[in-house]
């Protein structure tokens, strides 16, 4: 038969029916400068207008044979709309992601969430990204996402409050992230609404490099459940950073798929989690299309690395670096393509 389009490829892959070939495609940012020069734009014009948000990531893309389209690019949407100033570096020619140069919240007490969050700046601007990528693209299923609370709460105060919180001030940090979770459903119900094909929740920070198992199990998982039940499918749950240890606790969030980082054993967690889960990851956004000294051979080998590992999906384990190897990217896609025709452990593959 003919192969599937991008849309159907994907849409089949979360309902685990056969496809034609392993999907690559991403729940985090996929824009890429070959994409933006030839729009005439520059790196810092990307992030906070919607029209150039979106035909960054489409053509992105389509220049690289990609299955999906994924906005926005940046993390700094939410805290901005609570109220910090960010660094767009609008003057710089360098690949710089907006920055949150001070926070204005210096301890948990003071965070709040207003309820019209999904109306303010820059936050409404995602929708409209949403629905242009769908006009403009429809062969492709958008992806959005959404940072978990943890790692929110991360972007609008201090790290080191939160981390010291965890074990001085336990109950103080429980309500912050309640606060940060209703606002994370809020949001995520808003880019589903606007056309989102499938939707990521990134708790990135919360990786057993950082945190317990026990503190894992005990103040992230329900919060992950939460938001998770209250999401439309399909839906993923992404975690940076070790995962070796919580993988099994991140299969019990409710999530429709698992995505990973490079510092998962992939083998060892299929082992865990059995061929009945998607495994998505967990390819080296730097090291294999960025990296000078990687050659296209290595890039290739790297993807089968990954798909040999029990990937139903080659996905990136965390944002593609903008700057890549043209080569070096073809060439990681084109593996998936041709190595990823046999079955995956979730997911077979059509005669």
């Amino acid at each position: 038969m003919a192969d599937l389009t991008p849309r159907e490829r994907v849409e089949r892959l979360f309902r685990r029916e056969p496809i034609d070939t392993m999907p690559f495609f991403s729940g985090m940012g996929m824009v890429l400068m070959p994409a933006i020069k030839q729009l005439g734009y520059r790196f810092p014009q990307v992030h906070r207008d919607p029209e150039k948000l979106a035909r960054s990531a489409i053509l992105s893309s389509k220049m690289f044979g990609f299955d999906s389209v994924v906005v926005p690019f940046d993390m700094c949407w939410e805290s901005q709309a609570l109220g910090n100033k960010i660094s767009l570096y609008e003057n710089s020619e360098d690949i710089l992601y907006p920055t949150i140069p001070e926070k204005k919240w210096k301890t948990m007490d003071e965070v709040e969430i207003p309820q019209d969050i999904t109306q303010r700046y820059p936050i409404s601007l995602i929708p409209e990204a949403i629905k242009i990528v769908k006009q403009e693209a429809p062969e492709y299923p958008v992806g959005a996402w959404q940072l978990g609370p943890f790692t929110q709460a991360g972007q609008v105060l201090e790290l080191d409050i939160l981390l010291k919180g965890v074990f001085k001030q336990k109950d103080l940090v429980e309500a912050t992230l309640d606060k940060l979770t209703d606002m994370c459903i809020k949001i995520g119900q808003a880019l589903q609404e606007a056309g989102a094909d499938y939707i990521t929740l990134r708790e990135m920070g919360t990786g057993t490099d950082l945190l317990s198992p026990r503190t894992w199990k005990t103040m992230i998982q329900p919060r992950m459940q939460r938001i998770l039940s209250s999401w439309k499918f399909p839906k993923i749950l992404h975690i940076c950073g070790a995962t070796d240890l919580i993988i099994e606790m991140m299969n019990e969030c409710g999530a429709d798929a698992i995505s990973v980082d490079i510092k998962n054993n992939l083998a060892e967690s299929r082992r865990k989690l059995g061929n009945n889960v998607l495994l998505f990851g967990n390819f080296d956004v730097f090291a294999l299309p960025c990296k000078e000294e990687t050659t296209v051979e290595q890039a290739g080998a790297g993807i089968k690395t990954n798909i040999d590992g029990g990937v139903d999906a080659v996905w990136p384990g965390c944002d593609l670096w903008p700057d890549i190897k043209e080569e070096n990217m073809r060439a990681i896609v084109r593996t998936a393509r041709e190595y990823g025709r046999k079955p995956s452990p979730a997911v077979g593959r059509l005669s």
